[in-house]
């Protein structure tokens, strides 16, 4: 997994790629925690995902509640197919705000 952040309007974006499993899930979850815990809206972009795993999902579900419990934004861009099919196979994609674009998830704020 390789990931980058970038400010984006009122969001800090986390953009990943490659696969994010056991072994990386925990960057994953060090970095959504230390944007929420900065007190920044966040976005995940996911279209260069190739894999995830349970252990990368639990580190978004634990970003989500932290937002939700902090009144922060969380939302996941441009998930890839992989990442999307693990979303509704585990009914996550009603739970997570998910967006076809950039454009789109900053357009909400307008």
């Amino acid at each position: 997994m390789k990931f980058s952040t970038r400010s984006e309007g009122a969001y800090q974006l986390i953009a990943l790629s490659g696969e994010i499993d056991l072994h990386h899930s925990p960057q994953l979850r060090e970095e959504i925690l230390k944007t929420l815990k900065a007190k920044q809206n966040l976005l995940i972009e996911l279209s260069a995902v190739e894999y995830i795993d349970s252990s990368g999902i639990a580190s978004m579900i634990e970003g989500l509640q932290l937002a939700n419990s902090s009144k922060l934004k969380f939302a996941l861009v441009n998930a890839s197919q992989a990442v999307m099919q693990v979303l509704q196979l585990a009914r996550l994609d009603t739970i997570f705000p998910i967006y076809p674009s950039l454009e789109a998830a900053l357009s909400q704020d307008s």
